[in-house]
């Protein structure tokens, strides 16, 4: 026990933020929007092998044949030293221009829904060290995934397309991005969902140092990058933190007004036919038909919107792409089957409830890329669902407070559990980690 003349304790270190700077850009030469649309993509994991070769075939520049390489030359090489061949062989020949001095980049995305824009500062984040506070993940991630990525990064030294990190609230933040909203845009595009993409290069050093203040105030929950962030480590350890090793191309937006919103992420189950679906999952919920005004697949999602986007409905739906079962009021059982350990707000997520006690423990399905797959929209769930001869399950999104809590509880949700959007540009702004 201290006695009466002990003093004042010392105030205690205050927490790390995020750590951002400056970095020398490689971008396309030519910054034309319609130039630009051409180049660029989609995010990795957005991108199906069909729309892979489209983007392929419209130029031979596509950002894709980086971030999705396949082995051209004889005698079939890795894919990955094939991106790092053609990476250099853009930049020689001026496809891709390396900038002189560093920058920060300030991004702007505009949907076409009329939501407000989201706006985020685009730099190199330095990685933290493990299980500290300042970048928190909230999903799992596969090690395959990981490696992949990782093996992509070492070859070509260059981060080609960036995480998002959702940031704790800081008005100086918004204000500087404000200042420099009102100038004329470095480059910008409208890409085939309707988000117009205008980025800002912001050289004045002083800028830099101002960003740099605020946003070390702030930590933040990793919004979508999951495995290209633990890549991003692993290369570090991998070369002993080389030069640009130590950090990330990561876009910093807010978390809330002037940042992402999230979308849900469905799943389909292969060949597991609905009947059976339905009675395996009744031993766990109720369940009970949602009417469909037809039996085409348009009719199915539709309906499935439309109940999910009603506030007053709880639970999951399940689809064949004919049908339509709502699944509610999940049973003791199936909560059971929720690791008890997991903190309250990650137990009564939908999709937590989805893996472990519908899919896990009703269906009996291992949670591998083969038995559950993925998919971004209830069109591709219905559809994907028709074609495997499975069962889709319909979901809603997390809310962004739920995103943060669960990652400030120190727990992750089931892969691919949530959607932040809009997303970046592939291929706009790239990172050479060597400076």
């Amino acid at each position: 026990m201290l006695s009466s003349s002990a003093g004042p304790r010392a105030a205690s270190p205050p927490v790390p933020g995020l750590e951002v700077r400056p970095f020398r850009a490689l971008t396309y030469g030519h910054r034309n929007g319609d130039a630009l649309a051409r180049v660029s993509s989609p995010a990795y994991d957005l991108v199906s092998p069909a729309r892979r070769d489209q983007l392929a075939q419209a130029d031979p520049h596509n950002i894709v044949r980086l971030i999705l390489p396949r082995a051209t030359t004889g005698g079939g090489g890795e894919t990955v030293e094939e991106a790092a061949r053609t990476l250099r062989d853009w930049e020689a020949s001026g496809v891709l221009e390396r900038d002189a001095d560093p920058a920060l980049w300030l991004y702007e995305l505009q949907p076409a829904d009329g939501v407000p824009a989201t706006v985020g500062w685009l730099g190199a984040v330095t990685l933290p060290p493990e299980h500290a506070p300042s970048v928190l993940p909230h999903e799992d991630t596969y090690p395959a995934a990981v490696e992949g990525r990782r093996a992509l990064l070492a070859a070509t030294q260059t981060d080609l397309e960036p995480i998002v990190l959702a940031h704790d609230p800081e008005p100086e933040v918004a204000e500087l991005a404000e200042a420099v909203r009102q100038t004329p845009p470095t480059m910008e595009l409208l890409d085939t969902d309707g988000v117009r993409h205008r980025l800002w290069r912001v050289a004045d050093p002083a800028v830099h140092d101002s960003v740099g203040r605020a946003l070390r105030r702030t930590g933040a929950v990793i919004a979508d990058g999951h495995h290209r962030f633990a890549a991003a480590r692993a290369n570090a350890r991998a070369q002993r933190c080389a030069s640009g090793t130590d950090a990330v191309l990561a876009l910093v937006t807010p978390m809330g007004p002037g940042g992402l919103r999230v979308d849900p992420i469905h799943r389909v189950v292969p060949d597991l036919g609905l009947p059976a679906a339905v009675a395996a999952a009744g031993h766990g919920f109720v369940t009970a038909d949602v009417p469909v005004d037809g039996a085409e697949a348009a009719a199915v999602v539709a309906a499935a919107r439309a109940w999910l986007g009603d506030p007053a409905e709880r639970g999951l739906l399940l689809t064949d792409g004919r049908r339509l079962v709502r699944l509610s009021a999940a049973s003791t059982a199936v909560r059971a089957a929720v690791p008890v350990e997991a903190p309250a707000s990650w137990r009564d997520l939908d999709v937590v409830l989805a893996h472990h006690g519908l899919m896990g423990h009703l269906w009996g399905r291992p949670d591998t890329v083969d038995s559950v797959l993925i998919a971004h929209s209830l069109e591709e769930a219905v559809r994907t669902a028709a074609e495997r001869s499975g069962v889709a399950v319909l979901l809603r999104a997390p809310s962004p407070t739920d995103v943060a809590a669960v990652a400030r509880a120190g727990a992750r949700m089931p892969r691919k559990s949530t959607l932040f959007v809009p997303k970046p540009r592939t291929g706009l702004v790239l990172r050479p980690l060597g400076g």
